[in-house]
């Protein structure tokens, strides 16, 4: 009997994660990326809690481990670069960080000998019968999957596909966002350091070890059109709303225009009644997109898609697998998307509003609050218990990764 053949569409973190699980199960997995490559770009993502089970069971957490980057001190200023006040290490770092881009090459590395990468290709259409789902490709000839997976963000093709228009799930937070890679020409080491007036906040974070540091920007808008695919635009967008704003601006935005791991989104969240139709579900950003004030996003992705490999190695339908994979995921997801909450603190958007905030955090520092805002990501992080799902006997596992090699050669 032919393995079950799955295709994922993304191959950020949520993808390979399901696609190892899947490989180990026995079953044949395809990882669709419209990127050239894998993605080296991006910020840094901490983990805590239970995830780190998980990691420990895909034999992951030493060579994450390898990477690992730590922000020491959050420290805010004024224009002049006078501290106004300071948050220890742990206040953003979680139990283990890594620049994303690190994380996404350490599960292509761990998934490559056992998963069909296909880049810079996306999926065109999705037909899907009683047997299966046939899959048409932007520039790859159609193909026939038992299954699909939407692995693909915030943004998901699959789930527009599948699902409907993405403003019928988009819960946008009043935020923009851009992040890209700087040289740490303001000497901050693996601190961090946040600048803020209304409706504006930008930060320089330290990483590599000091080497070069990541720079952010945020601000406040009501939603507005933009090209996500012209970056020269979205740069544009910035320079205008941080025109004239002073600390280091100026000259991030002149790094900024040599930037090549660019970043500029809406701050939203994803929002679903279910994540499954047919034969097709959703994982990751695709399917409850926490946003990236939450922090959480990561560790959901990693843990929704060890739910959904394993319910769908023990049970003999995948109607009931993605029935079970909700069920046991769906409360954590909402805790995750929970940890947005407070945006008006992070990025006030009037006059008062600042004031109020540039209070609260220099007092912060010196009350029980502190702990707490440490402790509450944590707490929601160990809020999901893992699922213990029956090991693939290694006389199996040995047997159907022979069949799925013979399989994989008998289709190429």
């Amino acid at each position: 009997m032919k393995p079950k053949h799955i295709l994922i569409s993304g191959a950020s973190i949520a993808g390979p994660v399901l696609g190892w699980w899947l490989a180990k199960y026995g079953w044949q997995v395809t990882i669709v990326e419209q990127a050239p490559g894998v993605r080296t770009g991006g910020y840094a993502v901490d983990f805590r809690g239970t995830v780190l089970q998980v990691l420990e069971k895909m034999d992951l957490l030493n060579e994450i481990k390898k990477y690992e980057t730590r922000t020491e001190k959050v420290i805010l200023v004024n224009k002049y670069n006078k501290k106004i006040s300071h948050f220890p290490d742990g206040f953003t770092s979680g139990e283990l960080e890594i620049m994303r881009g690190d994380l996404v090459k350490v599960l292509y590395d761990k998934t490559k000998e056992n998963v069909n990468y296909i880049f810079d290709d996306s999926i065109a259409t999705l037909n899907e019968d009683r047997n299966g789902v046939q899959v048409t490709f932007k520039h790859h000839p159609p193909a026939y999957y038992d299954l699909v997976v939407g692995a693909d963000g915030l943004h998901s093709k699959v789930r527009s596909l599948a699902f409907g228009h993405e403003r019928r799930f988009s819960s946008f937070l009043g935020v923009y966002i851009a992040i890209f890679t700087v040289p740490n020409f303001a000497n901050v080491g693996m601190d961090g350091y946040y600048y803020s007036e209304p409706g504006k906040r930008v930060g320089i974070f330290g990483a590599k070890g000091g080497k070069e540091a990541k720079a952010s920007f945020y601000f406040t808008s009501s939603p507005f059109y933009y090209d996500r695919k012209d970056i020269g635009k979205q740069k544009a967008i910035i320079r205008q709303v941080f025109d004239h704003t002073p600390w280091h601006v100026p000259q991030l935005l002149d790094f900024m225009d040599q930037s090549a791991d660019f970043y500029f989104d809406a701050v939203s969240q994803i929002k679903m009644d279910h994540w499954s139709k047919g034969r097709i579900a959703l994982i990751g950003d695709a399917a409850h997109c926490p946003s990236p004030l939450s922090g959480m996003g990561t560790s959901a992705a990693v843990i929704g898609a060890y739910i959904l490999a394993g319910e769908l190695m023990q049970q003999d339908d995948h109607q009931t697998a993605f029935v079970n994979y909700e069920a046991e995921m769906r409360g954590f997801a909402e805790r995750c998307q929970g940890m947005a909450d407070g945006v008006d603190w992070f990025v006030p958007n009037t006059r008062i509003k600042h004031w109020m905030s540039q209070q609260m955090w220099k007092v912060l520092p010196y009350t029980p609050w502190k702990n707490m805002m440490i402790e509450m990501p944590t707490k929601v992080a160990k809020s999901i218990e893992m699922k213990v799902y029956d090991d693939v006997p290694a006389d199996v596992w040995c047997r159907q990764n022979q069949e799925r090699h013979a399989y994989q050669k008998q289709r190429d």
